[in-house]
């Protein structure tokens, strides 16, 4: 009888201690998940930064871009070679 009781014991007492490193398992990965996911969110961030700056262009200078506009008027006009002609495209004639 000591022997199944103490069977029984040494079974209780080692399946708590398999539970206690599962719970602790759990809460590490948990612990690793949230890290993990925090990082990603810095590295959105950085990069919704770095495209925030550029979309703002305040360090940017493109004033040797500029057009003048008397230089405009010495660009010739192209005529486009054929006229088309949407109504064509609706016939049901053709």
């Amino acid at each position: 009888m000591k022997k199944i009781f103490i069977l029984f014991l040494i079974t209780l007492f080692g399946s708590s201690i398999l539970s206690a490193k599962s719970v602790e398992h759990k809460k590490v990965k948990k612990e690793n998940l949230k890290e993990k996911h925090l990082k990603e969110q810095m590295q959105r961030e950085k990069k919704f930064a770095k495209e925030q700056k550029f979309y703002k262009g305040k360090e940017y200078d493109l004033s040797a871009q500029k057009v003048d506009p008397k230089d405009l008027d010495s660009i010739p006009i192209i005529e486009p070679e054929n006229d088309f002609d949407m109504t064509d495209v609706y016939r049901d004639d053709i």
